[in-house]
């Protein structure tokens, strides 16, 4: 009896522990099958190979498998991994790979269907600025700067001048927030006679961010051409980790605080006394080309604008600083090329690359932006540089492009950076190291005491500035 009890339960156990494709395929059991399992039907059936890693396919599973099967491997593929918040990216032919489900990243058909979709809401000037009118508070709205948090009184915090050759750097800190700082650093020319423009200069997610290589060079070619730069931190990001982990970066409410950020440093440059303003900009890159965007969209003091490899209307940016709030939810749904319009007739440049997702630029997404331009009757303010053998980076190429955008829209003085043929001289800008370009010390030292510290307390601080906020507009 005891032998057969047993023999009853090792079957059970079997039973159960088994995959259910090796037991029963009917309605009962969802015709359930291992998406290992699936998979490898697929590559056997459609001749293909799918590349995946042990942890992506572990304890996945996938209702009603084979009646998912088309004769069409694409349409197979997203039958099976939709479900599962899954797709795959096609590598070459017949090779593909499995990546989690990409809320930010679309196909260009489908991007450019819905770009199209939204332009149907306006066909001339007067239409387009009744959208527009729409579309701007609600920026504000979903990022929950409506009404904007009250500004600390507390006078900025600015280290040293250091003199190089032809322009002068400082570094910056701006309370934005109680206890919240913001961190930079400002490029001016040595020799200022009137009032000057002004370049924001906000960087993308690459490694250093703005104390790269490219970065000091970039803001100090143009301070050298006669306008004030200001490189700034993004949120958890550079000197900001001295308040937050690095994982902080990663939670909705960085894209709220960084453009909260953006605006109090414009705020800044519009109180000082050689500021031109007529002539405010802003440049940034991949990340800090989404935040460039966003900023043109929301802020009508910025009168110029160039985001560097990053506009797509197929790609909404992949970090939560660029689409972690519900901005692109925006008067009905909105997307980034949409937003870039939003500057119009204001000069923008858009430079776009072959290896990310601007490489489809001049296709769809620029000829939407001409047309959108044309409705004031200045096409030509609208430009798009195209580097269909380059990448993702903000190399010379994508400078040299900047350079002359800002040398023809805001009058700068090329001259000076360029030598007897015409080449712009960048190895007359100092490279700095990086406890440099620190306002708070080497080591964090001079972090005043009343500093945020850790995401919870941002929360609560955040919170109850809009309370404060919002009781002072009733």
């Amino acid at each position: 009896m005891m032998k057969q009890t047993f023999l009853f339960l090792m079957l059970m156990f079997i039973a159960y522990a088994s995959p259910v494709s090796a037991q029963i395929q009917d309605t009962d059991h969802a015709f359930r099958k291992p998406l290992l399992e699936v998979l490898t039907e697929i590559e056997a059936r459609f001749k293909v190979k799918i590349k995946y890693s042990a942890a992506q396919v572990e304890n996945r599973w996938v209702n009603y498998a084979n009646w998912r099967f088309r004769t069409d491997v694409e349409e197979t593929l997203r039958n099976i991994l939709s479900p599962l918040d899954m797709k795959v990216n096609k590598e070459k032919e017949n090779i593909y790979k499995l990546k989690e489900y990409e809320y930010h990243r679309w196909e260009a058909k489908d991007g450019w269907a819905y770009l199209d979709q939204l332009a149907k809401q306006y066909n001339d000037q007067s239409s387009w600025e009744k959208r527009k009118a729409l579309v701007r508070p609600a920026l504000y709205k979903a990022l929950q700067l409506s009404p904007l948090p009250a500004q600390p009184k507390s006078k900025p915090i600015l280290t040293p001048k250091r003199t190089m050759d032809g322009y002068t750097v400082e570094n910056i800190a701006l309370e934005i927030l109680p206890g919240l700082y913001v961190n930079g650093s400002i490029y001016r020319p040595l020799k200022i006679k009137n009032n000057i423009p002004v370049v924001l200069s906000p960087d993308g997610h690459w490694a250093q961010q703005r104390y790269r290589k490219d970065c000091q060079i970039r803001c100090a070619m143009i301070a050298r051409m006669g306008a004030i730069a200001i490189s700034y931190d993004l949120f958890a990001w550079g000197e900001s980790l001295l308040q937050f982990k690095a994982e902080d970066h990663r939670r909705s409410l960085s894209q709220t605080i960084q453009t909260l950020g953006g605006i109090r440093i414009l705020d800044y440059v519009m109180s000082l006394k050689e500021t031109d303003k007529s002539r405010i900009g802003i440049s940034g890159g991949s990340g800090g080309g989404s935040h460039t965007t966003l900023m043109a969209a929301m802020d009508e003091r910025i009168k110029l604008c160039a985001p560097i490899v990053s506009l797509s209307s197929y790609f909404y940016g992949g970090c939560p600083c660029e689409s972690g709030m519900p901005v692109h939810f925006s008067a009905g749904g909105t997307n980034n090329v949409e937003l870039a319009a939003m500057a119009a007739p204001n000069p923008q440049l858009v430079v776009s690359d072959g290896k990310d997702w601007t490489d489809r630029m001049p296709e769809h997404d620029f000829l939407y932006l001409q047309k959108m331009y044309d409705y004031y009757g200045r096409a030509d303010q609208v430009e798009n540089v195209h580097l269909p053998e380059e990448g993702h980076d903000f190399g010379f190429s994508k400078r040299k492009a900047l350079y002359d955008f800002l040398i023809k829209n805001f009058k700068l003085n090329g001259a000076a950076v360029k030598d007897k043929q015409g080449n712009y001289e960048e190895q007359y800008c100092t490279i700095e190291k990086e406890p440099a370009m620190y306002v708070f010390g080497d080591h964090g030292e001079r972090l005043p005491s009343t500093a945020i510290k850790g995401f919870e307390q941002l929360e609560a601080v955040f919170k109850k500035a809009n309370l404060s906020s919002a009781n002072e507009t009733k």
